[in-house]
């Protein structure tokens, strides 16, 4: 059999995530090959802000796929844009790492602990509001990278604090990182955060084999996250939090929209019943609950003013 050809960013982070897809298609005696490539988010370090485009990060290996220079993308699903391309598939879902956000700093320094207009770098308007939500005395700053370059950054003194997701440094194995975690309720994750996406060419014959890596309570939770994402027409790169959860026989999804300042922050939690039959259409059910709540409450003001 010819080996699948998997498409991937060549940072860590994202060699790792291809290569842990690999190792799982090899243990079922699927061989596989990588195809590493640069996105333009790799490139461009400009700061990433409301008036960028999404999909930084995924359209150069989507465009593989497309042009048959491989037969599989993995993607960090927080980095895929919701808007569905009509000859690709999202074919599997692995589960999810951790959803927490880590403060990573010289010494493990806990939110409350750090000293007024300390500076923090971070790339993700949600986790900025957030910050400002909680500490407005802080000085968060734009910082572009991979993670390597962003703790450089860190130890060149340029921050005294950097924000990154437990996910990548628990997959890059830098236990020793001093770090502190964001419990939820200070910091809720970004939809699909700490989830990879393995994308295929519409009706290809590699569903097949990557059909085995899909994980229905994680694919569920992403899919309520992803579908409240695009109800709000907020892109990935709005002030948007979400986290779906299979609890039991009980789904729920919190979510959270905040203006750019955060001094405005709207939040909703809603649950629904699910059974595993019925575990996707609970998703879009519990999304569309969310998403409708938000709106009346004045969400769309709020992320069109982020942009």
């Amino acid at each position: 059999m010819t080996p699948l050809r998997i498409a991937t960013r060549k940072s860590p982070l994202a060699l790792w995530q291809a290569e842990y897809v690999a190792e799982r298609l090899r243990q079922a005696e699927i061989e596989t090959v990588l195809v590493p490539m640069v996105s333009s988010g790799d490139t461009d370090m400009r700061p990433i802000d409301g008036t960028r485009q999404v999909g930084l990060f995924t359209k150069r290996i989507q465009l593989a796929l497309l042009e048959n220079e491989a037969d599989i993308a993995v993607h960090s699903l927080k980095d895929l844009p919701t808007e569905p391309n009509a000859n690709l598939s999202l074919a599997a879902v692995p589960e999810r790492e951790t959803v927490l956000d880590s403060l990573v700093a010289k010494t493990s320094l806990k939110l409350h602990e750090l000293p007024p207009n300390a500076r923090i770098g971070t790339g993700s308007q949600r986790r900025a509001a957030q910050l400002r939500n909680r500490r407005p005395d802080l000085n968060v700053m734009p910082i572009r990278g991979n993670v390597q370059t962003r703790l450089g950054k860190l130890d060149e003194g340029e921050f005294d604090a950097i924000m990154l997701a437990e996910a990548g440094i628990l997959r890059l194995e830098m236990h020793d990182l001093p770090r502190t975690q964001f419990p939820i309720e200070e910091m809720l994750p970004a939809p699909g955060q700490g989830a990879l996406g393995i994308e295929i060419r519409k009706d290809d014959t590699a569903s097949e084999a990557v059909r085995i890596l899909d994980h229905l309570p994680t694919r569920a939770a992403v899919t309520a996250e992803r579908k409240l994402l695009a109800s709000l027409h907020g892109g990935c790169l709005a002030p948007i939090a979400a986290l779906g959860r299979v609890m039991g026989d009980t789904m729920q999804l919190k979510a959270t929209v905040l203006s750019h300042d955060g001094t405005q922050r709207l939040d909703e939690t809603h649950e629904l019943p699910t059974e595993s039959d019925s575990m996707l259409e609970t998703a879009e059910q519990l999304a569309e609950l969310a998403a409708t709540a938000l709106l009346q409450r004045g969400a769309a003001d709020l992320i069109n003013a982020a942009r």
